[in-house]
């Protein structure tokens, strides 16, 4: 098959690979469409230990079963894989399984390829009035669903009425929908970017602003779906008292965060990982059923053209929050 593969820091090669053989209990997935996401970034530029050249990045992806008693059904690929016995995953809380493995990190390739391998616990059917160009954002968007998810149960006793997002990148976006399908219909979201601000149109309740705009304002809900010191901080500082934070993003630094004022206002503070196996299928379910909106935010690309697309997105040259690509 073919596959683009991550050689060395800031190199890509589309070129023949091995098919993947499934493992009992697995299925073969022909990948239909496959977005590029910030980790695949990360890992591009040489910056994410966890996934060693040579490896095929790629984790969020929707295609179709090859083989099997499920043969030709559409899907869409929850691509954590967990053990499902631990105390965690016992728990509902698949994404803290300490024997957890994710496709495009070691010993799992990913679905920058024709097909992958997944077990089917792992594949959600997707319906045939939705594309999967739409199912394969069922992964980045379920990341935003799980962090609001947990942000309005910590304010259970204090309705949230006003959130904050910064960040306008396909998490920043999955966040800003999936409040607004949770019950929040006042959000805010910042983003540097001007092209990207002018690109993004997330429907009446969601306001678009450069971070600048905000400065004094407060929220009950921040969301952090970038992860530095100065989103942290900027979050912090538009957190109101007795309100949340969400920490969604991983770029960096250690910063940001003034424990003080936290502590005298009484601000929780929530680190946020991915999604259970629940929250995907939710995500799933209000995507099929038109809560989540149009999901039209993406710009499609070869996957032979992959290695491009990867340039765009660094030089910023994208205004779409997601790319995804097409194996041929």
């Amino acid at each position: 098959m073919k596959a683009l593969v991550y050689t060395a820091p800031e190199q890509l090669e589309y070129r023949d690979v091995a098919n993947p053989a499934p493992a009992p209990g697995h299925h073969l997935v022909r990948i239909e469409s496959v977005g590029i996401c910030g980790s695949d970034m990360h890992a591009f530029l040489g910056h994410d230990d966890r996934r060693p050249a040579p490896l095929i990045l790629g984790h969020e992806a929707a295609g179709t079963v090859t083989g099997g008693p499920m043969d030709g059904t559409r899907v869409t690929i929850n691509p954590l894989v967990n053990c499902g016995t631990c105390r965690a995953c016992r728990a509902g809380r698949e994404n803290l399984c300490s024997k957890r493995q994710i496709i495009s990190l070691p010993p799992r390739e990913g679905a920058f390829a024709q097909f992958v391998a997944m077990p089917e616990r792992n594949l959600v059917q997707v319906p045939d009035h939705v594309s999967l160009d739409v199912a394969c954002l069922a992964e980045p968007v379920a990341v935003g669903w799980h962090a609001i998810r947990l942000g309005i149960d910590a304010m259970a006793h204090d309705k949230v009425q006003t959130a904050l997002v910064v960040g306008g990148g396909a998490i920043g976006v999955a966040a800003a929908i999936s409040l607004i399908a949770q019950g929040v219909t006042d959000v805010t979201l910042i983003d540097p970017n001007s092209l990207r601000r002018d690109y993004l149109n997330l429907g009446p309740y969601v306001d678009v602003q450069a971070p600048a705009e905000i400065n004094g304002r407060m929220f009950d809900l921040t969301v952090d779906c970038v992860g530095y010191d100065a989103t942290r901080a900027s979050c912090c500082a538009a957190t109101r008292p007795g309100g949340v934070i969400l920490h969604v993003g991983l770029g960096g630094g250690s910063a940001g965060l003034d424990i003080r004022h936290m502590t005298l206002q009484e601000i929780t503070f929530i680190g946020t990982y991915t999604y259970t196996a629940q929250d995907f299928r939710d995500t799933c379910a209000a995507m099929f059923d038109g809560r989540l909106g149009p999901l039209d935010w993406t710009d499609t690309r070869p996957l032979g053209d992959g290695a491009a697309a990867f340039g765009d997105i660094r030089e910023g040259r994208i205004a779409a929050p997601k790319i995804i690509l097409k194996p041929a």
